[in-house]
């Protein structure tokens, strides 16, 4: 594992502790204190048990001590149920008495701010320098079920422990690590931990990821983070939890954060923090989610399927309405369902009526009411069927119990030894399930969806996970790049300069100090020409009036060059201009955006769509890792809008997509070579048909001081 930032703590003292104290336990019903000892005592906790309390001798037998300096020396974890304002000298207190670690469940501290911020930084000093575990403040506790420990004051029913792999939830809500626990146990999902990180004041989810990644019991993890503070060594987590076949299921809202407001460039701007988190967690095998009901899917299917072969499923249906609503679905969700094999279709052929054609997926509209075992009948096959991955069932269930419990029973024995996951999706919202219907589907190990659409969505996520994994790939290597010729933002005739250096076409252009050096530049370049005024800071020289296109003769030059700098001057008085760059016009093809853009905390991403005008009003474009090679780069513009653009369309001429990968391999490759590189941006990127290459006709690039 990656080295932790707290070195002289011993996680295991907080998620695993021989000895617990709970520290303002009291004898009223409905105490946290006394909630605390009830859960510890309903699960049998074996450890010792030590109380404090400063109005109580004995608490149900158990004798109480007046203040933390009472406790014996060592005790591993402490749960410090008092109010915010005990907390400070309660976790001094815990130091001298070498307590190994606390929790801190008082809310109020780093999130109000001020004082109380202060105070949250002074209590992680205290335990940082006596190698203290703090969870919290601000949580819920710790449900450790692989050893029976509920650290928590919310009530809790007694769970039978994991007896084999399980899935274990890391959330920085106390509310969201409750509902996903809950909901998990509901579906008979093992779980080995449960974390409420709250305000992360010592321990972050790093942490407790890392702690669990070692944990033989966990092979899942579902996170809900609303920061990542550590983003390199949660990389560096999801490497590793990868490499040991082991699952990183993340919910971080912030998709719709607003764009951080010192960008400079298009890119900058759409290639936000959740973007990059996003790009760059998928690249190590992170699952990242949207909602909290997929977050709850998602971890299901992985905690009951971590082998999810890469293949699509066979669907089977008995409703030809949810047949086509599938194939909608599916192609929303990039679900692929693979066709029949010949001996299937010949296999089902002959257990189906005349009608019926068979298909994936496969409807057996009202026949299965006449026949119930046509569901087995049909179903051998499909699981036989070497090009799906998995089943996915997804039956009509009606409020008669009886013929729902036939159904349902029909259903599981055809999938009873398949040697191929199945998935349960019925079709009837919340039509009550014949007794005993739910357990038994999901003792089968069969995970049962109650919305067939959830089932697809979290089966999709699954299995593009699981194709990802698959791949092997090798990094491209980094290029040779020379230092950057400037800080901030280069004008972009020194941007363009740099980057032709590296392989990317340029126009053939001059820069122009005064109009006898642009008419006589024009001359040789040869008309028509484009007039751009160079000025470090005017990055988008057309909303100023700094670009004109398309200039015939050098009367119309000088008349352009007049306008330009009158306009520019007048929005932006005193800039300061380093020239005017006469360049050659280009003829027309399809405008592309590409660029990169360095993540102070994540680290580079490169950045391709759709350019031009229609970069801000379209926002077509993907967020990608800079290291993607080639035939990598080739698969993800096929997820663009604009692919068929490019591919060719109605008429329209393919574009080089050859040339337009090339020249995103060589600005990922030139962003991860140059630490200094902040964004770059080529936009447009001019893309003519296949075979006559690309070039930028616009560049900007910012260089950050070297750190």
């Amino acid at each position: 594992m990656p080295p932790s930032t707290t070195h002289r703590i011993d996680i295991a003292r907080l998620m695993r502790p021989r000895s617990i104290a709970i520290v303002g336990v009291s004898p009223q019903r409905g105490s946290g204190g006394g909630g605390v000892l009830e859960n510890l005592e309903r699960y049998g906790y074996r450890g010792e048990i030590h109380l404090v309390s400063r109005s109580s001798m004995e608490i149900k037998g158990r004798a109480c001590v007046a203040s933390i300096d009472d406790l014996p020396q060592g005790v591993d974890a402490v749960l410090l149920m008092i109010p915010r304002g005990a907390i400070e000298p309660a976790i001094s207190a815990c130091a001298r008495r070498s307590v190994g670690a606390a929790i801190i469940f008082a809310a109020g501290f780093a999130e109000a701010g001020g004082e109380w911020k202060a105070a949250q930084e002074r209590i992680a000093t205290v335990a940082r320098e006596a190698g203290m575990a703090i969870c919290g403040p601000n949580c819920l506790g710790i449900m450790n079920y692989v050893d029976g420990i509920p650290l928590t004051f919310s009530p809790q029913q007694r769970s039978k422990p994991p007896t084999g792999p399980s899935l274990s939830i890391v959330a920085q809500s106390g509310g969201l690590s409750s509902i996903l626990r809950t909901a998990l146990l509901a579906r008979d999902v093992p779980v080995a931990f449960a974390v409420s990180t709250g305000n992360e004041a010592v321990l972050g989810l790093e942490d407790y990821i890392e702690f669990l990644l070692d944990d033989a019991m966990t092979r899942v993890v579902a996170v809900f983070a609303e920061q990542i503070r550590q983003p390199q060594r949660f990389l560096k987590l999801a490497a590793c939890a990868r490499q040991a076949g082991k699952a990183i299921v993340l919910l971080h809202p912030g998709r719709s954060a607003a764009a951080r407001a010192a960008a400079q460039s298009h890119t900058g701007a759409l290639a936000g923090d959740h973007a990059v988190m996003r790009a760059l967690t998928a690249r190590e095998g992170v699952i990242a989610v949207d909602g909290l009901d997929e977050l709850i899917d998602v971890s299901e299917l992985m905690a009951r399927f971590p082998n999810m072969p890469a293949a699509g499923p066979a669907i089977l249906t008995d409703s030809g309405a949810f047949k086509g609503m599938t194939l909608d679905l599916a192609e929303a969700v990039g679900l692929d369902l693979p066709p029949l094999s010949p001996a299937t279709a010949d296999a089902l052929k002959g257990e189906l009526p005349d009608f019926m054609a068979p298909g994936n997926p496969l409807d057996l509209t009202a026949q299965g009411i006449l026949d119930l075992d046509l569901y087995a009948r049909t179903l051998k096959p499909l699981f036989a069927d070497a090009a799906f991955g998995s089943v996915f069932v997804a039956p009509i269930v009606s409020a008669n119990s009886a013929f729902a419990a036939a159904k349902i029973t029909a259903i599981l024995k055809a999938a009873a030894g398949a040697g191929k996951p199945a998935v349960l999706g019925l079709l009837g919202d919340e039509v009550a399930l014949p007794p005993g219907a739910a357990e038994n589907v999901r003792a089968a190990g069969i995970p049962l969806f109650r919305s067939p659409e959830r089932g697809l969505r979290a089966l999709a996520r699954v299995i593009a996970h699981a194709r990802a994994a698959a791949q092997r790939r090798t990094p491209p290597s980094a290029i040779p790049a020379p230092a950057l010729p400037g800080i901030g933002v280069l004008p972009e005739h020194v941007a363009k300069s740099y980057l032709a250096g590296l392989g990317i076409p340029v126009p053939k252009a001059a820069l122009a100090r005064d109009l006898p050096a642009a008419q006589a530049a024009a001359a040789q370049i040869g008309y028509p020409v484009a007039l751009k005024l160079q000025a470090g800071a005017l990055p988008h020289k057309s909303d100023a009036g700094g670009v004109v296109l398309d200039i015939r003769d050098a009367a119309a030059l000088a008349s352009a060059w007049r306008q330009m700098h009158q306009s520019v001057l007048r929005r932006h008085p005193g800039i300061a201009i380093d020239g005017v760059l006469v360049e050659a016009m280009a003829k027309g093809g399809l405008e592309m955006i590409v660029g990169a853009r360095r993540d102070p905390d994540w680290g580079p991403v490169v950045v391709i769509g759709l350019g031009g005008i229609w970069t801000e009003a379209l926002q077509d474009i993907l967020v990608l890792p800079a290291d993607l090679d080639p035939s990598e780069l080739g698969v993800e513009l096929e997820k663009l809008k604009a692919a068929p653009l490019i591919a060719g369309t109605r008429g329209a001429p393919a574009r080089d997509a050859a040339a337009l990968i090339d020249i995103v391999g060589r600005i990922g490759a030139l962003v991860r070579a140059r630490a200094e590189i902040a964004e770059i941006e080529i936009n447009p990127l001019m893309v003519f048909e296949r075979g006559a290459g690309v070039l930028a006709l616009d560049a900007l690039v910012v260089v950050e001081e070297p750190r």
